[in-house]
C-alpha cells in the first residue's frame, strides 16, 4: 500500500503539473480569444454604426439629386410616354436659365440634373424606337446635348458665368434642333 501511494503521489504531481500548464496555456489562448472576439464585435458595431448613419445621406432624395429613382425604368417606358414627356422635359431643362440668371449655382444644378435626367431618359427612347438608319446623327445630336449639360454642370458648380452661358446657348440650339428631328 505505502508502493502505491508513492507511485500516485509521483503521477499525481506529474498530471497536476501538466495540467496547470495546460491550464495556463488555454488561459492565455482563451484571454487572446476573448480579445479578438470583442475587438471584431466593436469592429462590426462601428461598420454597422456608421452604415446607418451614412445611409440617410446615401438615400436623402434632397442630396445631390444624381440618380432620379423616381424614374420610370426605360424597359417600362414606352414611345408614346416618351414622346409626351419629351417636350417638358425639355422646357423644364431650359427653365434653368432663370437660376442661372439669379445666380443660384446649387439650385440650378440641381433642377439641371433632375430634369436632364427625365429628358435622357425619354430621348434614349425615342431614338431607340426610330428605324436604324435615321439613329446615327440622332444619337450625336443626343451626345452632343448631354456633353454640353455636363459642361454647364461643371461651369455651375465653379461659378463660371462665362462658360454656363455659353453652354446653355448650345443647349438651347441642340434641343430645338433635337424637337425638330423628333
Amino acid at each position: 500500500m505505502a508502493v502505491r501511494t508513492l507511485v500516485l503521489r509521483a503521477n499525481l504531481a506529474c498530471i497536476s503539473a501538466s495540467v496547470n500548464s495546460h491550464v495556463k496555456h488555454s488561459w492565455e489562448e482563451t484571454k487572446k480569444l476573448q480579445y479578438s472576439k470583442v475587438s471584431r464585435r466593436i469592429g462590426g458595431i462601428a461598420t454597422m454604426a456608421s452604415v446607418l448613419l451614412a445611409g440617410d445621406a446615401v438615400f436623402n432624395k434632397e442630396g445631390a439629386n444624381g440618380f432620379e429613382f423616381g424614374m420610370v425604368p426605360l424597359d417600362e417606358q414606352t414611345v408614346e410616354q416618351a414622346e409626351g414627356g419629351v417636350r417638358g422635359h425639355a422646357q423644364a431643362l431650359l427653365g434653368v436659365k432663370s437660376l442661372l440668371e439669379s445666380e443660384s449655382w446649387k439650385e440650378a444644378q440641381k433642377e439641371l440634373r433632375r430634369n436632364s435626367a427625365y429628358l435622357k431618359q425619354d430621348l434614349y427612347t425615342i431614338i431607340n424606337s426610330k428605324p436604324g438608319i435615321q439613329r446615327p446623327p440622332l444619337r450625336k445630336t443626343y451626345k452632343d446635348l448631354f456633353t454640353n449639360v455636363v459642361n454647364l454642370d461643371y461651369a455651375a458648380r465653379d461659378k463660371d458665368a462665362a462658360t454656363v452661358w455659353e453652354c446653355y446657348k448650345n443647349i438651347v440650339i441642340t434641343v430645338d434642333d433635337l424637337l425638330s428631328r423628333i
